[in-house]
């Protein structure tokens, strides 16, 4: 599996992006975005300038809303067969950790992770849920668990990366002195850690 980890919309590698996509297509999962309190309209126009922006690279974008899943994870994993990468929102860690856990995403993406032409491409809340631990994102956002299906917090990570993601770093963003306050719990707990500001991109 490849990684393009944007810390805050597409980054500024779209270049390289058009290059890791590897059939031209892409899903774009939205349920970072699921918290409490966000607002329909609000996310129905965030929803549809990320997928804009990645059309104007010349992909084809559809819609991939986790919740349509949830309990079908064959159903899932045909999808992304078929489809070949993802971009995910940025939003809440916890929350889009939930969805993958409902979904069966988050097993999925186990057994693709050894496969090259498979790419896992997304800001923010994509790249954090990916590390060992959530811990220290409990610092930006708030540990929610919006779905009936399951009411209790998840904390491990995907684990799919030695670090912790920290975007946002040193940006004119809101989460900005949260996240360096999270980088100081890192520090504290010797917890290894790489910071992006916003428009950079992690490549892996």
């Amino acid at each position: 599996m490849r990684f393009y980890l944007s810390s805050y919309k597409l980054g500024n590698e779209t270049e390289k992006l058009k290059k890791l996509v590897p059939r031209g297509r892409i899903g774009y999962i939205p349920n970072a975005l699921d918290f409490f309190g966000a607002d329909s309209r609000w996310l129905e126009e965030w929803i549809e300038k990320d997928m804009d922006s990645l059309r104007e690279l010349g992909f084809k974008v559809e819609l991939l809303n986790l919740r349509d899943y949830f309990g079908k994870l064959d159903e899932l994993s045909s999808k992304l067969e078929e489809l070949g990468a993802i971009f995910i929102s940025g939003g809440n860690t916890f929350v889009l950790r939930q969805a993958m856990r409902l979904s069966g995403l988050d097993e999925i993406l186990k057994k693709l992770r050894e496969r090259r032409d498979f790419l896992y491409a997304g800001y923010s809340a994509a790249g954090a849920v990916l590390a060992q631990s959530l811990k220290a994102y409990e610092i930006v956002d708030k540990p929610e668990a919006p779905y009936r299906e399951l009411k209790e917090v998840i904390w491990e990570g995907l684990g799919f990366v030695d670090f912790t993601f920290m975007p946002h770093w040193d940006s004119n963003h809101p989460e900005s002195k949260d996240v360096e306050r999270a980088i100081d719990y890192c520090r504290q707990n010797k917890i290894p850690f790489k910071a992006i500001r916003d428009g950079e991109v992690i490549i892996i």
